[in-house]
């Protein structure tokens, strides 16, 4: 996932016997993707997951790399990925978004998931991989930014920071109304949230000039705000929004 999201991944150290296996065989079916998924399980990732600020009820303890590994192996499956989805085991349901269809989810299939999202690495990973590619992607931007459920409002500023690079067509304006979402929802303080709303800031100040002068405002204008949450958001996203590497990649790509 690019950019400076909520937290790093999970630690990253490659199994060899994920990719023994995965040269000996193909994996159709849920229960034998969850088995070769429990068979390369590392103890000492699993312990390091609350380090990370990663607290699910089940989950075996599989790094980020050996994931994608099995994703390159399973290829794109919209119908595993919804049956290892409904497995609820953590690592499952990463390799879910790696593998699912953009252009096969519905506005229903967000809301579905959505509900039972639990982790910020799961939220990550479903806009990152799936939802920014979906046609109800800006839709969900709005109507989740709402929502009162830390990982639910999470999921629409995850959204926003990656269509901000993801989506190539989009115009400024609609950028420019995710900008006032940010601005009413600044004040949230849950860890997961508001790091995601300055994340989301940040990305779109750095689409073009046009939008990081619109996004150097709305930071202003949060920095004003009664809020601590708000302070610190727009003390952050200034700091990037503002700096000379910024302004000079973004002249650059404006020339």
């Amino acid at each position: 996932m690019k950019g400076r999201s909520q937290s790093s991944s999970t630690p990253t150290k490659r199994s060899n016997s994920a990719r023994r296996s995965k040269s000996t065989r193909d994996w159709t079916t849920k229960d034998e993707v969850l088995r070769e998924l429990k068979s390369v399980a590392d103890p000492k990732v699993r312990a390091k997951l609350s380090y990370f600020g990663v607290n699910v009820p089940k989950a075996y303890g599989i790094s980020t790399p050996v994931l994608h590994d099995f994703a390159r192996h399973i290829g794109k499956n919209q119908l595993l990925a919804e049956e290892l989805w409904s497995s609820r085991i953590h690592e499952a349901r990463i390799l879910a978004t790696l593998i699912g269809k953009s252009e096969k989810v519905t506005a229903a299939h967000m809301e579905r998931w959505v509900r039972e999202f639990d982790s910020w690495d799961v939220v990550d990973a479903a806009c990152c991989y799936l939802y920014a590619g979906a046609k109800p992607a800006w839709d969900k931007v709005h109507e989740w930014s709402s929502r009162s459920r830390e990982f639910e409002k999470r999921a629409a500023f995850s959204l926003a920071a990656y269509l901000s690079y993801k989506d190539k067509t989009a115009d400024d304006a609609r950028f420019e109304e995710v900008l006032s979402v940010i601005e009413r929802e600044a004040n949230d303080d849950r860890n997961f949230v508001r790091k995601a709303v300055n994340w989301a800031l940040r990305n779109i100040g750095k689409r073009n000039l046009r939008l990081n002068a619109a996004a150097i405002r709305s930071a202003e204008r949060i920095r004003h705000q009664e809020s601590r949450t708000a302070r610190w958001i727009a003390a952050d996203a200034l700091r990037e929004l503002k700096s000379a590497a910024v302004q000079k990649r973004l002249r650059k790509k404006a020339g």
